[in-house]
Parts: C-alpha cells; sequence; structure tokens
C-alpha cells in the first residue's frame, strides 16, 4: 500500500521564512504528500507568497482563527491522507527523504505513529545549530522522566486524531504535549526513525520569553496532571522534562554526524 501523508502548515505572519517552509515540503522525494496550509489572517505579506504557490496546495484557508492549536485542529479535520505531521511556518525538513522515511515506517500496519531527531537553529542562519534533540526510543515508562518526542517530527495516523482528539485549544503553548501524552498513554504503537527530520528556528512561543517559558511549565504540568499522573509523579516528571534539555545544547557539535549514528 502506497502512504499518503498530509503535512499541515499553520501560518501567521511569517514572511521571513514561510517561502522556505513552503520549498522544503515541495523538494520532498516520496510522491504522495497532500500539503494543507491554513493561515491565521497574515497581514505582514506572507499571504502573498502563499498565494503565489497556491497550486501546490491540496487545501488553502485563510482567515482569522483562535491561535497555533485552533489551526492545527482546522488543518487535521481538513487532511485526507493516511497519516498526519505538521512543518510550521518558521521549520524545514532536514532532507528531500525525511517524508520517504516516514512513509516506509508506515507500511507496516501496525505502526500507529513515528518521529525523529530535532534540531534547532538560529533564526537568521539555518546552518547554525543551537541545540540536537536526540530522541531516542520509545518506552512509556520514559514518559514519567520527562520524556516525550520532538512534536514537529510527529507524524499519526489519521485514524488516531478521529479516535483520540486533536489539541485542547484551552492551552497556549503545550496543547502538542497533551496530545502526545494522551496518544502514548492510550498504548498506540510508536517507531523511532534515528534520522534527524527537522530543523526548527529558535524562538517559537514556548521559549520566546522567561514569562511564556513559566506558562509552558505550568501548562505542561496541567496536561500530565490531566493525563493520569499524580501530583508527585507530575512533579518529578515536569522537572526532568525541563533538565533533559541541557544535554541537547552540547549534542550540537555532534549534530554534523551522518544521520542515525549513535550519539552519547
Amino acid at each position: 500500500m502506497s502512504v499518503t501523508i498530509s503535512v499541515v502548515t499553520a501560518v501567521y505572519n511569517r514572511v521571513d521564512t514561510i517561502a522556505d517552509a513552503l520549498a522544503s515540503v515541495g523538494s520532498q522525494t516520496w510522491p504522495n504528500v497532500e500539503h494543507v496550509v491554513i493561515d491565521g489572517g497574515s497581514t505582514d505579506g506572507s499571504l502573498s507568497i502563499l498565494e503565489a504557490c497556491r497550486e501546490q496546495f491540496a487545501t488553502f484557508v485563510s482567515e482569522r482563527d483562535a491561535g497555533i492549536y485552533d489551526a492545527l485542529n482546522k488543518g487535521v479535520s481538513r487532511a485526507t491522507g493516511d497519516v498526519v505531521g505538521f512543518l510550521h511556518a518558521d521549520d524545514l525538513f532536514a532532507s528531500p527523504e525525511v517524508l520517504t522515511r516516514v512513509a516506509s515506517a508506515f507500511e507496516d500496519p501496525t505502526v500507529d505513529a513515528v518521529f525523529g531527531d530535532l534540531e534547532y537553529v538560529r533564526q537568521d542562519d539555518t546552518s547554525v545549530v543551537v541545540r540536537y534533540w536526540h530522541a531516542g526510543n520509545f518506552e512509556m515508562r520514559s514518559l514519567r522522566r520527562g520524556w516525550m518526542p520532538p512534536h514537529p517530527t510527529f507524524y499519526v495516523r489519521r485514524a488516531i486524531y478521529e479516535r483520540l482528539g486533536g489539541f485542547d485549544t484551552t492551552y497556549r503553548i503545550a496543547a502538542d504535549y497533551d496530545c502526545m501524552l494522551r496518544f502514548l498513554k492510550s498504548g498506540i504503537r510508536v517507531t523511532y526513525i534515528p534520522h534527524l527530520q527537522v530543523k526548527m528556528r529558535v524562538g517559537g512561543a514556548s521559549n520566546r520569553s522567561l514569562g511564556n517559558l513559566l506558562k509552558k511549565t505550568q501548562e505542561d504540568f496541567r496536561a500530565y496532571r490531566g493525563n493520569g499522573g499524580s501530583v508527585v509523579a507530575t512533579l518529578v516528571a515536569i522537572c526532568s522534562k525541563n533538565l533533559r534539555k541541557l544535554p541537547q545544547f552540547l549534542l550540537r557539535s555532534t549534530a554534523s554526524q551522518p544521520a542515525g549514528r549513535s550519539r552519547t
């Protein structure tokens, strides 16, 4: 069976980066890609770029929304592919083979979700690695130690969204964490792709300011508690989740190694 992948891109006033994101989707070697683009009513020139590329999109919506997670929900609801994932307007696929690797993993009908590695790169120079997120294999017990997959690399069968729901828009920053916890704790089968999959520019909502970092920590706490964690278990998981980020700044020095090589 040939897997069709729906890539959802949410855009709002990203005139400096959206063209790169669109080109990254267009460069993918996997032929069965449905690009769903949801614009929040951009006013900075992004819309002109999107309109010029309109023929590349399977679906294009431009209207005001209630934030990033509302936009992603709109995209998921309009997707028709077997598998759904995201490429945000500030992000890039790490190579043209990313979606081919995703599709290959989903050729196994028992696989429900896949994820890979993520690089944080500078806003003004995506060749400069700030942080390397080496995800590693998933084990349920890892969630208690603050582990989570990098959401920009997380691809899931559309049927899972239909069964378990999408993003809870009462969260402003951590709805992706809540959604992944809900999926992973439901017992879906997850596979790790040992390759760099996405390059993410720094400066997103969760790390833009100290206030946002504190807000994200509060929302992470609510998400873990809301998905069955006790108070003590939640404190341990969220503290560990933040501490796990520190080694990622050291791994940036090895990020130029060939994809899939073991990192220590």
